[in-house]
């Protein structure tokens, strides 16, 4: 059995990886390498088509850019398949027996069988030998050491190096051939040295190289993360706001059934008094006939005569009046008919719809307990608060029945309620406190601006519970927590006066009146859209809980007021009222308008609450 260094002579070992072939593919310069080795190669050239022999450097064209493609080497694939299938023998015993070998010196390229391996480690002159297992050898796990002793002269040891024909040669065979060629000569152990030197240069280089691209890796990686999460986030902001456009939409629906409701109810109403006053009319007239009849049980005189006469004569009068007609019912039936359902689809506006078809009217007209309402806000009771400047918050029912009055001994300028029942209170003095549901107030305190410094100005709460504050004399508004404190931000109101503010529930955006127009702000007061109405100075807007506005156009001289509704971008919708009469306030020109949880709207001036619904 051959040695592995006569394997390794016979060229059954990969240029490469310096092991037995492991199915071996020939390239078109008629090198041979390892499968696997040729593919860690492809992968490190430019073009997937071509693959550069590592010892020669020619091209061999690469089909599909597939190694497994190429021509295998069928010779040499079957030789070493030979050489893995043959157990190797001994190569030092001297007997004819040829025991399998187990062991193999590197140093002395012999196979050795237990007893030799035994006497070689025993031997001090070569216990520093390198000693492998054939298994490793055979598998791969262990590459032969290349000897040092030249074919031509085997005593002689391969010290020097030919930098032309780049092989380790012998003295002899430098002096004899190559120096006389005129090739360049080096010490093996230097050109070794150098080679050891420029792999642990081209090591510390891959090193740092590696530690560059793993960086450039994590770097990449972290950039897909936050990739990942900004699209997470506009997910999450294209389901947020999905949802709030549902809620939006859910509202107003529910909005629309109620107004529908109310008006099945009132013509109900209507139908239902007309049968009674007809029911009421068939049983006078069943009584007066039941009197009329009794006189034909005796013969009458006298009074009984006179008072007979008297029912007849009744009789004859509801006998004589018109049978009731269908025109009355029929007209209210008509006028059901008449009411219909407009949707609205609009581009970058989200708006139900509307109810056309019947018309609004005043359905309370209450005086308030003194002349000096300041602000009017929903009551989470579905009531509607009105505060007096004069002290006292006055909640009404949406009949206009004055049902409690709390806060007496406070001068209001603005109120408002979060969502968890605590309602925020602002005086005349702007200063703010904090109540519980049952209005007790909390040791809170908002660090606001004075009287002198702000002014007058309005107050309103977001969806996320954070509360507005705003001043007609610096033009801006202060935005608070509940915790109260100093203001998380302040919002420039672009040169307008927030002399009213109202916040839309879906995207934090603010409505503003200012002293002549409605305008629209997005969350940081930049002004997107204004609204006025040729004829009118005075407008008063307020959000709906469907994130429709509604706004009273107020004719002051006239005392007329108008009242339309409008999609949250102030597109018109529908007109409600149209030119009103009403009371006009003495001493001050100031109003408020709100819609109730259950659809109705109150107007209120400083004196007066009027209180609109669908008839």
């Amino acid at each position: 059995m051959a040695t592995f260094h006569q394997i390794s002579s016979q060229n059954l070992e990969c240029p490469i990886c310096l092991t037995l072939f492991n199915q071996p593919k020939s390239l078109t310069c008629s090198h041979t390498f390892c499968k696997g080795c040729l593919e860690q190669v492809s992968q490190t050239q430019p073009s997937q088509q071509t693959i550069t022999c590592p010892v020669c450097r020619k091209g061999t064209p690469l089909p599909s850019g597939d190694v497994s493609k190429l021509q295998t080497n069928v010779p040499l694939s079957s030789l070493v398949d030979e050489v893995k299938t043959k157990n190797p023998t001994c190569t030092v015993c001297e007997t004819d027996e040829e025991p399998l070998a187990v062991s193999y010196c590197q140093d002395c390229a012999k196979n050795m069988c237990k007893s030799c391996e035994r006497a070689h480690s025993a031997w001090k002159p070569v216990s520093n030998h390198e000693v492998v297992p054939v298994s490793e050898v055979l598998s791969g796990k262990v590459p032969l050491r290349r000897r040092r002793k030249c074919k031509t002269h085997p005593s002689a040891d391969e010290d020097c190096f030919c930098t032309h024909c780049r092989e380790n040669i012998c003295s002899t065979c430098g002096m004899l051939e190559h120096m006389q060629a005129g090739h360049q000569l080096e010490k093996a152990a230097v050109h070794e040295e150098k080679v050891m030197k420029n792999i642990k240069e081209l090591q510390e280089w891959a090193k740092l190289k590696k530690t560059t691209i793993e960086n450039h890796i994590d770097f990449i990686e972290t950039q897909r993360n936050e990739i990942t999460n900004m699209m997470k986030r506009l997910i999450d902001d294209i389901d947020k706001t999905y949802e709030e456009y549902i809620q939006l939409l859910t509202d107003r629906r529910e909005a629309l059934k109620y107004q529908v409701q109310r008006l099945s109810e009132n013509f109900d109403m209507e139908l239902q008094t007309m049968k009674e006053e007809s029911r009421q009319t068939v049983s006078h007239m069943k009584a007066t006939e039941e009197l009329v009849t009794n006189g034909m049980k005796v013969p009458l005189e006298k009074d009984a005569l006179f008072a007979h006469d008297t029912l007849c004569e009744n009789l004859k009068s509801f006998l004589g009046r018109d049978d009731p007609g269908d025109q009355s019912p029929r007209s209210v039936t008509e006028r059901a008919k008449k009411i219909s359902f407009r949707s609205y689809v609009k581009v970058n506006e989200i708006f139900l719809g509307e109810l056309e078809g019947f018309t609004w009217d005043v359905k309370a007209d209450v005086e308030l307990p003194d002349n000096r309402m300041n602000c009017m806000t929903r009551a989470p009771d579905g009531k509607m608060a009105v505060g007096s400047g004069t002290g006292g918050i006055h909640l009404y029912s949406p009949d206009g029945e004055l049902q409690q009055t709390l806060l007496k001994d406070v001068n209001l300028l603005g109120i408002e309620f979060l969502s968890d029942g605590q309602s925020v209170v602002r005086d005349k003095e702007n200063k703010m406190s904090l109540y519980t549901p049952q209005w007790e107030k909390l040791d809170v305190t908002f660090e606001t601006m004075s009287f002198d410094e702000g002014g007058f100005g309005g107050l309103t709460v977001d969806r996320d519970d954070n509360i507005y504050v705003s001043y007609r004399k610096p033009k801006k508004i202060q935005v608070f927590t509940p915790q109260g404190g100093k203001s998380v931000r302040e919002v420039m109101c672009d040169g307008h006066e927030p002399v009213q503010i109202f916040s839309f529930q879906s995207t934090g955006k603010l409505i503003m009146r200012d002293v002549s127009g409605v305008v629209c702000l997005d969350g940081k007061g930049k002004k997107e859209n204004v609204l006025m109405k040729e004829g009118y100075m005075y407008p008063y807007p307020a959000v709906c809980r469907d994130d429709s506005v509604i706004v009273a156009w107020v004719k002051h001289g006239e005392g007329l007021v108008s009242i339309d509704r409008y999609t949250r971008d102030l597109g018109h919708v529908h007109s409600l009222i149209t030119d009103f009469k009403i009371q006009k306030p003495e001493k001050r020109n100031w109003f408020y308008l709100q819609e109730f949880e259950s659809g109705e709207i109150a107007f209120c001036t400083p004196d007066r609450l009027y209180i609109f619904g669908a008839i």
